[in-house]
């Protein structure tokens, strides 16, 4: 019942997953690699409803037990069958029925109950471990994500943990169930006849050896299955994400042939893989039928020679039929087990991750912050050994506007990630209006800044509560103005329901161009007294740029900005220009100061005007 409730209620499929549907008890998961402080792990978040446990766990011992007992009252009924004097014993026959009746009655009754509350466990299970992985993830540092996949991070959130709820909750009854019908059916087994109960033992090693042969053989297949069907998602996932490159230059013919050869190969693992699992139920049910005979026929030998009455025997037939069954549910969930822990240890990993830097005891509010920004000889690296920025000083006066320029990867994002505290100096201080930003509280040091990213980010939502992101209490009239501001109101007010339109990040009803200046849009919003523009402008047209250009000095008036640009019109009329290289700044100046000096910035300029410069 618990098993059937759970695959109604869990869907997402895992890696040991087959394509059909059903969990394949061979599939490879990857092992744990401390299994015992895992499973403690698990347990002792699942004693945070103890008392449903218990419940649980008492329910699973009472339908097993009643399991055990339903085979022996069908002995009993056929005992009340004398064959010598032909009679039967009509009242112990309506007493045993009944007692059957209602063992059956109180058997669905208790698996019903114990499939809803390993249901109601398991699902309580999700809903915690989801909860506290994300808000674990709000936590966690920008190093995290930035050397992390993120497909990785989403499978631990949604498959790993419905694969911990699914796995260990139903695998964890049907392990009480399993142990207590053996020991229960042995025990009975015992009390009536030990030869006969010997003979039902045979079954023990033939499903050992016929579970060892088929996941021998098996897992090499499902290995080579999931192999290539990652291979198969990869494939999808390049040519939906691609689509517009493979139409461009022609390529379908062969995305086409590449998948039908990943496909074939998939087919061709998974064919064999079904194959060989499929062998399980028709030799289990060889050995069921096997053992049933050999019962019958030694329990025939024992009714005539031995007085062995006839209802024992077909006790034994029902125990027989009875007894593979845990043993085959043992076997087949050890693999299952490895690959939920497997999966509950990479969720822990996450959950047990260092979190950002907490503020200091006495980290201080910024209130009416002006904007004055210092660099005091800040070092800093991502991987050590390897620094970005040496000893970088500046000081940037409240109101002014610096560009900051260099090749990709001189640093100068990196500056910002920095004064933004998404990455803590290794060496030397950032000061705001004079105050170390380590002793500023992160949530009132980031209602500093006004922020437009290099990369756009949209969320599922409506325009208008995207450009809100940045300020969810301003009214409508506010969101207008700031689009009208950053020059995205026209196009918004041309979409099929305007600032009702419906976004999200995948969206493709908006070019690049569109994301970057609702984003910017958020960004005027925001109303901070320092702007970070990041390659704000880098998917704009030239118009749009120009348009944005005259908005963002109206815009930037009394606000201290950071540019970081390529593009010379962006950055030539900026107060200061950093010139970024080697982690340090090699030079400092406007504009014109720059190019009279004809160092690295003329060259840059002069490069990008499309002129040779001779070294």
């Amino acid at each position: 019942m618990a098993e059937e409730l759970n695959r109604q209620q869990t869907k997402t499929p895992t890696m040991s997953h087959r394509p059909g549907g059903g969990r394949n008890p061979f599939a490879p998961g990857e092992k744990p690699k401390n299994a015992k402080r895992t499973m403690l792990r698990i347990i002792k978040i699942y004693m945070r409803w103890a008392k449903t446990i218990v419940i649980t766990i008492l329910f699973t011992v009472i339908a097993s037990l009643i399991s055990v007992a339903i085979p022996y009252y069908i002995g009993k009924i056929f005992n009340t069958f004398h064959v010598v004097s032909r009679s039967v014993d009509t009242k112990q026959l309506i007493t045993f029925l009944v007692i059957l009746i209602l063992l059956h009655v109180a058997n669905y009754f208790f698996n019903f109950l114990n499939g809803l509350m390993t249901l109601k466990v398991s699902q309580k299970l999700v809903l915690t471990l989801r909860s506290e992985f994300f808000k674990k993830m709000q936590k966690l540092p920008l190093s995290f994500y930035d050397t992390r996949s993120h497909g990785d991070t989403m499978s631990r959130i949604t498959n790993d943990v419905d694969n911990i709820s699914s796995v260990i909750a139903q695998t964890t009854t049907q392990l009480i169930s399993s142990v207590v019908t053996l020991v229960g059916s042995l025990a009975v087994m015992i009390s009536l006849n030990l030869p006969l109960t010997l003979v039902v033992l045979l079954c023990v090693p033939l499903v050992y050896l016929l579970t060892k042969m088929i996941a021998s053989k098996s897992r090499a297949f499902f290995k080579e299955q999931q192999k290539s069907l990652g291979a198969l998602n990869g494939v999808i996932e390049e040519n939906i994400l691609g689509l517009k490159m493979v139409k461009a230059f022609d390529r379908q013919e062969e995305a086409i042939g590449q998948f039908k050869e990943i496909n074939e190969r998939l087919y061709a693992s998974s064919n064999k893989a079904q194959i060989w699992s499929g062998y399980m139920m028709p030799l289990m049910n060889v050995i069921n039928n096997l053992i049933f005979a050999v019962v019958s026929i030694v329990g025939g030998i024992l009714s005539i020679s031995y007085g062995l009455t006839v209802g024992t025997v077909v006790s034994f037939l029902s125990y027989s039929k009875q007894f593979a069954q845990p043993l085959n549910s043992v076997a087949m969930m050890f693999n299952s087990i490895q690959s939920a822990l497997a999966g509950a240890e990479r969720v822990f990993e996450i959950l047990d991750y260092e979190e950002e830097a907490p503020d200091i005891s006495d980290a201080i509010e910024m209130n009416n912050p002006t904007g004055n920004v210092e660099f005091h000889n800040v070092s800093f690296s991502y991987e050590k050994g390897k620094p970005i920025l040496k000893e970088v000083t500046f000081h940037v006066k409240e109101g002014e506007v610096v560009a900051l320029v260099g090749e990709t990867g001189a640093g100068k994002t990196t500056i910002v990630n920095l004064l933004t505290r998404f990455y803590d100096v290794e060496e030397g201080e950032i000061m705001i209006d004079g105050v170390p930003i380590m002793n500023i509280r992160r949530d009132s040091l980031r209602k500093c800044f006004s922020v437009v990213l290099q990369d756009t980010s949209l969320f599922s939502g409506t325009i208008m509560d995207n450009i809100r992101y940045s300020n969810i209490d301003a009214g409508k009239d506010e969101v207008i103005r700031a689009a009208k501001i950053a020059h995205a109101h026209d196009f918004i007010i041309k979409l099929p329901k305007g600032y009702d339109t419906k976004v999200s990040a995948a969206t493709d009803n908006l070019s690049q161009g569109q994301k970057q200046l609702i984003s910017i849009a958020r960004a005027v919003l925001c109303d901070s007294p320092i702007l970070i523009l990041d390659e704000a402008t880098s998917s704009v047209d030239t118009k749009t740029e120009k348009e944005i250009q005259k908005a963002l000095v109206s815009l930037m008036k009394n606000r201290t900005s950071f540019l970081i640009a390529h593009r010379l019109s962006t950055i030539r009329d900026a107060d200061h220009i950093m010139v970024i290289g080697d982690g340090q700044i090699l030079e400092y100046g406007n504009h014109q100061s720059l190019m009279e000096e004809q160092g690295r910035y003329y060259q840059m300029v002069m490069s990008q005007m499309g002129k040779i410069i001779l070294a």
